[in-house]
């Protein structure tokens, strides 16, 4: 009987090697989400009181963080192109290094104050020379990390996207643990020294990271990616396609934040509750039996866009916390079923670092369209139903319509009917005032429509997208703010001046707050 071969033996990565490799490497992951998301509302406090607590800061911020994150990914990507597994790995430590010695985190020097305009890009000047070094350095290790725990050998490296949803679940632990537990116990320095301390902590675990993977036998390495060496490239329409569905609920997540930020209150929890949300939905969506299964995200999907078209149409002011919790339900449902897309395209581990860069350059794309184009191009918060109208075409293209004989015939069916619908706001006569009367009947059945489209007849999306936009017509067509006079939009906010019913007064309104009226007329009437 012939001994078995030594070389084979050793090349065998063993149970106990694969259990360390999985706490060290998910250790890692965790810690350095941890970090990435708890900086965020950390540094933003230390910025706010030079901008007045606006939640615009937030918005900015935002897009600071999501165009940091696509430099990370792409960073990661690039550096896993090298053969050598050596270079990587020497090339990420020196950088967190050199990181780590401009901590703890400060604003630069000579941004003490703000201009007298151009706020939010001297905000994002601000946030790049002041944390911009550590925040790309902590982008980079989701990716990157996964990356090298492939090359491992490890049995689960084929498919390695669940540690991904142990980053997120890191990144949601932060969020919601700084308003409950850092913020009300730390003063801003402790929470500062903490941080340092725990970016120390994570260079060691990468570090350790590091020695485990050059530790690999590289056959192992070449064995795990075996499987993708016939798996063909992702096209550049599926690659366009991730783009779009991460874009779409990124630029959701900072109009639902402005648009509940204006109704209820410009205060910092508020904003930290929605991106909790979002990074839930990453968690979810990437579990490897998803809590809540892609096809109910899917059917549910048009019921929340119709949910947000009612509480639009409804308005904020007559119940603040069903704005608050209805809105972030539904956005939280239309970000699982658009992020559950890209968890069912995502492609082999080959190429998990250009699935991640096209994620993050989808959702620095949302984020710059809510967070800066937005508010320069829109008096009003125009971004929220945008966006609601293109999530609609995050669906699956669809199977066969049911009733295909009548299917030919919505387009001029919905046409007539937005011409029955839209055209009398352009009057003055009775339909014009029935209409207004029953705003919110009219505008709810449109967009139950679109759910119907979907639930019933199967519709492709862009029945559903267009039928979803006639809905979103009608809400500016027929606004529940009667006698608006004007709306402005600043860097502070939207503001709106309202005419009362008789008009005796003029109200100057930033969402349900009014900060000040002037009178017009006296109770008799006259000037």
């Amino acid at each position: 009987m012939s001994s078995p071969d030594p070389s084979a033996v050793t090349d065998q990565p063993s149970a106990g090697r694969n259990r360390l490799v999985l706490i060290v490497y998910t250790a890692a992951i965790f810690v350095s989400a941890l970090l990435l998301f708890s900086v965020q509302p950390l540094f933003t406090k230390m910025v706010l009181p030079r901008l007045g607590g606006s939640p615009a800061v937030w918005s900015v911020a935002m897009v600071f963080f999501q165009s940091l994150l696509l430099a990370g990914y792409a960073y990661a990507h690039y550096l896993m192109q090298l053969r050598n597994r050596m270079i990587p790995v020497a090339i990420h430590l020196v950088l967190l290094v050199i990181a780590l010695l401009s901590l703890p985190l400060s604003i630069a020097g000579g941004w003490g104050e703000p201009p007298t305009s151009g706020y939010a890009f001297w905000l994002l000047g601000l946030f790049v020379v002041s944390i911009g070094l550590p925040f790309f350095a902590l982008a980079a290790n989701n990716p990157l990390l996964q990356a090298w725990f492939v090359r491992t050998g490890h049995p689960n490296g084929p498919d390695p996207y669940f540690l991904y949803a142990s980053s997120n679940i890191g990144s949601f632990l932060a969020l919601l643990s700084y308003p409950v537990l850092l913020e009300p116990i730390f003063t801003l320095r402790t929470q500062n020294l903490i941080w340092t301390g725990g970016y120390g902590l994570l260079i060691v675990l990468i570090a350790a990271c590091g020695v485990l993977l050059l530790r690999s036998p590289a056959s192992a390495a070449i064995d795990t990616l075996a499987d993708d060496t016939d798996a063909p490239a992702p096209p550049w329409i599926l690659r366009a396609r991730w783009i779009f569905l991460a874009a779409v609920p990124s630029g959701l997540l900072i109009a639902v934040t402005a648009h509940i930020s204006t109704d209820v209150a410009a205060a910092p929890l508020l904003w930290v509750l929605p991106l909790s949300l979002y990074l839930l939905t990453w968690v979810l969506v990437f579990q490897s039996r998803p809590l809540l299964p892609h096809k109910w995200m899917l059917a549910l999907q048009p019921v929340a866009i119709t949910g947000v078209i009612v509480l639009l149409a409804v308005g904020g002011e007559q119940n603040l916390l069903l704005t608050l919790g209805g809105h972030q339900l539904c956005f939280f449902v239309i970000a699982m079923a658009c992020h559950g897309e890209l968890a069912r395209t995502r492609p082999a581990a080959k190429y998990l670092t250009g699935f991640y860069v096209a994620l993050s350059f989808g959702g620095m794309v949302g984020g710059l369209f809510a967070g800066l184009i937005a508010p320069y191009a829109f008096s009003w918060i125009a971004e929220y139903p945008i966006l609601l109208a293109l999530a609609a075409l995050c669906r699956p293209p669809g199977g066969q319509e049911r009733f295909v004989s009548w299917s030919g015939w919505y387009w001029p069916f919905l046409a007539a009917l937005a011409i029955a619908l839209i055209a009398p706001s352009y009057s003055d006569g009775k339909i014009m005032h029935w209409l207004d009367d029953h705003r919110v009947w009219v505008i709810g059945g449109v967009g139950v429509l679109s759910a119907l489209l979907a639930l019933g007849l199967n519709a492709n999306r862009w029945k559903i997208f267009a039928t979803v936009a006639v809905a979103l017509v009608l809400i500016r067509a027929y606004p529940s703010d009667d006698g608006r006079v004007e709306t402005v939009r600043s860097f502070f906010g939207v503001h709106k001046i309202v005419v009362t019913p008789h008009g005796q007064y003029h109200v100057l309104m930033h969402g349900t707050t009014i900060h000040g009226a002037q009178k017009f007329q006296n109770d008799d009437g006259t000037p």
